[in-house]
């Protein structure tokens, strides 16, 4: 189903329900007295949910671009909940398990594995002191941040940050202090992808928050199996929480992976993301079932999800179901 039609159908189930135009006749008329008394009733109800209800309306939940694409409906022998899934071994390159991994997708913050592989190749000076400016500020999604315009933190805070809290004025901030400002940067991350054959992927950003940052999960067990090699970005990455000075204040920043704060997963590498037009994401490079394992879930449905889906991955390994045998999807990978 398209957007369009989705929004239509939706639009069509939300009208009131008229008793004419379905062939039934209108209620009478209530007594001017009870009228009046509702009408009472009504308008104190109005200035009570005024008073405690927000003054901006939800928006209505979009769809995925796995949802649109019809990608959900990918069937597997584990009922994963992401549209995309891939297991790689990192030493050979067999993959043990496989869900639409051809399938191009925005990657939300997964994109910040990227952003921080171009900074410290770039080998810039990581005690140098960055500033948060207005250029930083979210204005395609609007997020939070706890980096208030003006904070002041070394390169070396902004990359753990960005890593590991998936900060994303950090992110744009390492982007915008890069030689040649930000479209130098992402210049240089797309052609750190064709070095990589990440041939599917593009970068337009540097945070993840814009969904024309895309990729498969072919493309980004590839990154993730080349940034394994990068001590820096297994150490940030995998933290699970990290305190920085703003100001006159100690912040503690935490890890977005439940599976590092948990502890019960052997994790050399990892990256979250979110955003609506991508679902959930997890890229994450760990120790399974005697191998190093390299794990992709893109577009996954539910808050928890993800989490999910890997732990259902890592059952299905360490029972040993996936010796030898590759789960291939419907699209024929």
């Amino acid at each position: 189903m398209t957007w369009s039609l989705a929004v239509l159908i939706g639009t069509a189930l939300l009208q009131p329900f008229d008793a004419e135009a379905a062939g039934r006749k209108p209620a009478r008329k209530a007594s001017a007295r009870v009228e009046a008394k509702v009408a009472k009733t009504k308008a104190v109800r109005t200035v009570l949910a005024r008073r405690s209800a927000p003054e901006v309306e939800a928006a209505p939940a979009r769809l995925s671009f796995g949802h649109i694409y019809g990608l959900h409906g990918t069937s597997d022998p584990l009922d994963l909940k992401s549209s995309v899934a891939l297991v790689m071994d990192q030493d050979t390159n067999e993959v043990l398990f496989s869900k639409n991994p051809q399938a191009v997708l925005p990657i939300a913050s997964i994109t910040k594995l990227m952003t921080a592989l171009v900074v410290t190749e770039a080998q810039q000076p990581l005690d140098e002191v960055l500033t948060i400016t207005e250029e930083d500020v979210d204005t395609e999604k609007n997020s939070s941040s706890r980096l208030a315009v003006g904070s002041r933190l070394t390169r070396d805070e902004m990359l753990h940050l960005a890593l590991m809290a998936s900060e994303n004025r950090a992110a744009n901030a390492l982007g915008r202090h890069y030689p040649g400002g930000l479209e130098a940067f992402v210049a240089a991350m797309n052609r750190k992808a064709r070095e990589l054959g990440m041939n599917d992927t593009h970068y337009a950003e540097p945070t993840g928050l814009s969904s024309r940052n895309q990729s498969s999960a072919r493309d980004l067990a590839a990154l993730v199996k080349y940034a394994h090699g990068n001590q820096l970005l297994r150490e940030y990455s995998t933290s699970p929480e990290h305190v920085v000075s703003l100001g006159s204040r100690q912040v503690a920043f935490h890890n977005t992976n439940g599976l590092v704060r948990g502890g019960s997963w052997d994790i050399g590498l990892q990256k979250t993301g979110y955003i609506s037009e991508a679902g959930r994401c997890l890229v994450m490079q760990a120790d399974l079932a005697g191998r190093k394992l390299i794990m992709v879930l893109l577009d996954s449905a539910g808050k928890y999800s993800r989490i999910g889906d890997a732990e259902r991955l890592r059952k299905w390994l360490v029972q040993g179901a996936a010796s030898g045998v590759k789960a291939m999807a419907s699209n024929g990978d």
